[in-house]
């Protein structure tokens, strides 16, 4: 494929991302939504990131199972723990980092 043609088709790419978002944005923003529905469109991030991490953490081994002790779930407590008390997301992800870096140390 040439390199005009992926070009066309990063820039086709993102733009069809783009208006996926935008779309969306553009008209619920001039809309008065119901409280409720705010209130659970807030928890659908949680839901996701609960959803991608707590597998990996929970379970290890192919049939997977349920391993509650191993080393990233470990690490995983104080980092939340980190995480709740000062809701700093680049905090988070250092500290986690530097935990699961030191664990694999001892």
């Amino acid at each position: 494929m040439p390199e005009t043609e992926y070009l066309l088709l990063v820039a086709g790419m993102g733009l069809v991302t783009y208006l996926l978002r935008w779309v969306p944005l553009f008209f619920f923003s001039r809309m008065v939504l119901p409280r409720g529905l705010v209130e659970w469109l807030d928890l659908i991030p949680v839901s996701i990131m609960s959803a991608l991490v707590f597998p990996d953490l929970l379970t290890s081994g192919a049939p997977k199972h349920l391993d509650l002790f191993q080393v990233k779930s470990i690490v995983a407590v104080p980092t939340l723990l980190f995480a709740f008390k000062t809701k700093s997301p680049g905090g988070t992800v250092l500290v986690g980092m530097l935990l699961y870096w030191l664990a694999g140390r001892l």
